[in-house]
């Protein structure tokens, strides 16, 4: 049993942090999900980011692990954040938003996910997403509670998009000092710009558990990610920021990604280019743009990551390739014309085939790579020893003077294979072709990751198409090892004619798990009282 392990050996001491603005009604069960966790070395730090008062709630709970910061003004999230980790202490750091909560088992079982020995720096959890109503007065009824979000960890997909919500995420004090803190310039996605950068550093360990719950809303919502998810520009300047972000190297997870831009000379294009780069590529880059003495100062344009390299004013194509590669300090190089296409993927399909390459000495033509446009990406060793040993030639001729075979990216090499088969489940359940959807839900479980998600998606689809022995046995299977609500209602709809006594008995675990407060159902389900 999970608290059996903890007395076996001393725990160390987590950094709960719970910043709150002008939300009384739901914080008591936020801040008591927290002490009531069967973890108990903590330290609990309730951040008043300005709004109501709430010393009379944090007085009531009675508890030394609590320390209020007590602030009249209003700085945002991120601000209250970086306050209270200035007086963190413990060996790991969670986060619980004011209207969420934990499962008693949370805390314990992130800590056990960090101590196993995988040298993980970062552990998460599943939750539930709970709908809700909210009244007048600010209570909140629950209309249903549903898994929605269970994803293995891929850094590729870390870095261009949010798959792990920070209530859900537990890692060390110590990593801080690589990745930096909170960007208080932020005011939306904080959480992901801290996820991505602690993905430059070390894997993501993921717990199979449904550990707490996160709100959400039927209806118009109060959070201020929401809010400002509508504000278009504002939501584009803040995901720009992130994806562009480079926490301070070395980086032990991340390849760095040099682009060198070929051109005949700086204009309209060269400038429209290196906007489009800044506005479609998410992995990590620096641009190197090799400028004739008479073209510096006339960029005119702020865009990050950009490195300017002085070329003689005759330069050929291949010496302003040479002269940025004295510059650069990727590990992998992108040469680039120009007035090369530019979209989402445009390099990363190539890149990421390069990366997750074992055959050395081999370098991937861009997908929209044509002879005139002609644009590669290959490891900084290859392209250093090219055009070191044959100088003279051009480009091309020169990587296979060097013996490095140069090719096209093969479909099974691309990125997001996963998501692009979710797709055409989503895509053929929105036609109704339950089956295929079934079908495809079962070849993902099969080949790729998140198993059991992928599974409670299947279960639905095979319901839809009418098989419903499929559908029983695989309900079934998902609800011994992970129940949530909506499976336990299918399978007691799948229930009722066979065997109504077991289909009430599962219905009542549904019913539990939706109404009853949090503490209540974890003490009353067997399923949960075994993991505690």
């Amino acid at each position: 049993m999970m608290e059996k392990d903890h007395k076996k050996k001393a725990e160390p001491l987590v950094s709960v942090l719970l910043p709150t603005y002008n939300r009384r009604s739901v914080l008591p069960t936020a801040l008591s999900s927290v002490v009531r966790q069967n973890y108990s070395n903590l330290e609990i730090f309730v951040i008043r980011d300005g709004g109501e008062d709430v010393s009379d709630i944090i007085n009531s709970f009675n508890d030394p692990r609590i320390a209020f910061i007590d602030r009249s003004e209003n700085r945002g999230k991120a601000f209250s954040l970086n306050q209270a980790l200035l007086q963190a202490n413990g060996k790991y750091i969670a986060y619980l938003d004011d209207d969420d909560l934990y499962y008693p088992h949370h805390i314990g079982t992130l800590v056990n996910a960090l101590e196993d020995g995988s040298n993980c720096q970062v552990a998460y959890s599943d939750l539930h997403r709970t709908y809700c109503r909210i009244g007048p007065d600010g209570e909140r009824e629950v209309l249903s509670k549903i898994l929605d979000i269970s994803r293995d960890f891929d850094r590729f997909f870390t870095l261009c998009f949010n798959h792990t919500l920070h209530v859900s995420l537990m890692h060390t004090r110590e990593i801080l000092e690589k990745t930096g803190t909170f960007n208080e310039k932020l005011n939306i996605l904080i959480d992901w710009d801290l996820t991505r950068r602690l993905s430059f550093f070390t894997d993501f360990h993921h717990v199979h558990e449904i550990t707490g719950e996160f709100y959400h809303p039927v209806g118009d919502s109060d959070r201020i990610s929401a809010r400002y998810h509508k504000e278009q520009d504002e939501y584009v300047k803040n995901f720009l920021a992130i994806r562009t972000t480079r926490p301070p190297k070395p980086w032990p997870k991340i390849k760095d990604m040099s682009i060198i831009l070929t051109m005949d000379g700086l204009n309209e294009q060269v400038q429209d280019t290196l906007v489009s780069i800044w506005r479609h590529t998410f992995y990590p880059y620096q641009v190197y743009l090799p400028l004739r003495q008479s073209e510096f100062g006339k960029l005119d344009m702020e865009i990050p990551n950009v490195v300017t390299v002085p070329v003689e004013s005759r330069a050929s194509k291949e010496q302003s390739i040479d002269a940025a590669l004295t510059e650069c300090d990727g590990d992998v190089i992108a040469i680039v014309p120009a007035a090369f296409p530019i979209r989402n993927l445009w390099v990363e399909d190539s890149l990421y085939a390069l990366v997750n390459s074992s055959v050395s000495k081999e370098a991937f033509e861009l997908e929209d790579s044509t002879y005139k446009l002609w644009a590669v990406i290959l490891n900084r060793e290859d392209l250093d020893y090219a055009r070191k040993n044959f100088p003279h030639l051009p480009l091309c001729q020169s990587l296979k003077a060097a013996g490095i075979i140069i090719r096209r990216v093969l479909a099974e090499e691309i990125p997001f294979q996963y998501d692009q088969l979710l797709e055409q489940a989503r895509a053929a359940e929105k036609d109704g072709n339950w089956l295929k959807a079934a079908q495809t839900f079962g070849y993902i479980a099969e080949h790729y990751q998140n198993k059991l998600w992928i599974r409670t998606q299947a279960v639905r689809a095979f319901f839809k198409a009418g098989l419903h022995t499929q559908a029983a046995q695989l309900v079934h299977q998902v609800n011994q090892q992970r129940p949530t609500v909506d499976t336990l209602l299918l399978e007691a709809r799948l229930n009722r004619r066979k065997d109504c006594k077991s289909a009430i008995e599962i219905l009542e675990k549904a019913e539990q798990m939706l109404e009853f407060p949090f503490n209540q159902v974890l003490q009353n389900d067997p399923v949960f009282k075994e993991k505690i």
